[in-house]
């Protein structure tokens, strides 16, 4: 099936077209069809099926522009993850002039997102959290709400969203339109979707198998070698972007330190991190200015990081589903991914668990074909790219030619090829320098002017 198929719309079709994207997917094929009807629909997708564009599309081709209020309403579990739906929502519909998406969610002040909000907005991404305050404090206007969509569903209960969830449902149109995913369907969904969607369609697409370009081995070990055989697996496999799953947020933090004191280019994600930390930690990795990033599950849901060469369960999940979530992360775009088990002996059983899931046996590695233990050992597992962080960003009409420009120009005299992926936030832009070059383009940033302005640039350590 073709995009043509669907009878969207011309402008939907162009970008479409522009972003190459040509195969239909089976969540988008079963669910946008539904959608645009404007019914009901309870789908069951894994990360990296394609759900976003599959409710994205339907609520692009019903906006209403010539309104600024807010027609679509989409819960993420965390900001990344609002961050990682708004992205793909405003690329999907770059062709439709004015629109405007809006990211409600925790962890940055309230005042702008409520300013954003008096001045108008199309579709709203936010968290469970924010959007109730927001509510709370009469701010977001829902009687022309005809869409809500809850995006990782099962993650929202699990993370205690349940009754925030309920009362943002409850504030909204009846006659509004329901969106569900979820990759998993516990009790608890099943009773979400009885209580607030009418006769919805149900989507399954998705199986507790894992994809099968993925490379997956296991290492056995002791619990206590587990630090020194993934340092040796690091060093034998040199992933340029990679993540780690610990289970516990103390692991992540005591993991991160071990890794770093020898020498590899690493940092840690955990519910403890203040948000403007946690931006950080993600721009620096998604512009490879960090290779290995270590996360909880909770902490890394919404991780969305293109060719990313391995996944390391460096603590094997208690269920299947987290492991097939967790790995399939790599591999994406027809390339060949690499997944990773430390299994000590109490873990044969998750390992069983496991494989009977996803119908796949756990390929043993070999220790000995690992470089041995020390310090030295094997090849580097530094950044070849080091992050400058600019203080303007997306509200200050900053683009990523500006910054490009002011690198690539006669002031500031590097290659493009030295310059590496730029990302613009609201208030804040990071940009990927070659590091051999980092200490010279961050003196020149200074001395000139970016878009013919003094900005207040720092180096990201």
């Amino acid at each position: 099936m073709t995009f043509a198929e669907l009878s969207l719309s011309p402008p939907l079709l162009q970008v479409l077209e522009e972003l190459e994207f040509q195969a239909v997917t089976p969540i988008q094929a079963q669910s946008i069809p539904v959608l645009l009807q404007g019914r009901d629909l309870i789908g069951q997708a894994q990360t990296g099926s394609g759900k976003t564009a599959a409710f994205a599309l339907p609520i692009l081709q019903k906006v209403q522009l010539q309104q600024r209020r807010v027609h679509a309403l989409v819960l993420c579990p965390t900001r990344e993850l609002c961050a990682q739906v708004a992205g793909e929502i405003r690329r999907l519909g770059r062709r439709l002039h004015g629109l405007q998406v809006l990211i409600l969610a925790g962890g940055q002040p309230i005042r702008p997102q409520l300013d954003a909000l008096e001045k108008g907005a199309h579709i709203a991404v936010g968290t469970p959290g924010r959007v109730l305050d927001i509510l709370d404090r009469e701010a977001l206007e829902t009687r022309q709400l005809a869409t809500v969509v809850l995006d990782e569903a099962d993650r929202m209960l699990d993370m205690g969203f349940r009754e925030d969830i309920e009362r943002i449902l409850g504030a909204t149109p009846a006659a509004r339109q329901t969106v569900l995913f979820s990759a998993t369907f516990p009790p608890e969904i099943e009773a979400l979707s009885r209580t607030f969607q009418k006769k919805p369609t149900r989507v399954t697409v998705a199986e507790a198998t894992a994809p099968p370009d993925i490379q997956q081995l296991r290492y056995t070990c002791e619990p206590h070698e587990k630090p020194a055989l993934l340092l040796r697996i690091l060093r034998k496999y040199q992933p340029a972007s990679g993540i780690v799953f610990c289970n516990h947020k103390a692991t992540v933090v005591e993991l991160t330190q071990v890794l770093r004191e020898s020498g590899v280019s690493v940092d840690g994600l955990q519910g403890d991190l203040e948000q403007s930390e946690r931006d950080r930690v993600m721009a620096t990795f998604r512009n490879h200015s960090t290779r290995i990033l270590i996360a909880t599950d909770v902490a890394g849901r919404g991780i969305d990081v293109e060719a990313l060469d391995a996944v390391i369960n460096f603590d094997l999940p208690f269920q299947p589903e987290p492991y097939v979530h967790r790995i399939g992360r790599t591999g994406r775009a027809g390339r060949t991914g690499l997944a990773i088990s430390l299994v000590t002996s109490r873990d044969e059983r998750k390992v069983e668990a496991i494989e009977q899931a996803t119908g796949v046996k756990l390929t043993p590695g070999g220790l000995e074909d690992l470089p041995p233990e020390g310090p030295g050992r094997g090849a580097s597992l530094e950044a070849a790219w080091e992050t400058l962080l600019i203080f303007s960003g997306r509200k200050d009409k900053m683009r990523p030619g500006d910054i490009l420009g002011a690198l690539t120009g006669e002031a500031g005299g590097l290659n493009a090829s030295e310059v590496g992926k730029i990302e613009i936030q609201d208030r804040l832009s990071y940009v990927a320098v070659s590091k051999r070059t980092a200490r010279m383009a961050l003196q020149r940033l200074r001395e000139g002017r970016v878009k013919g302005r003094k900005l207040r640039i720092e180096r990201v350590t």
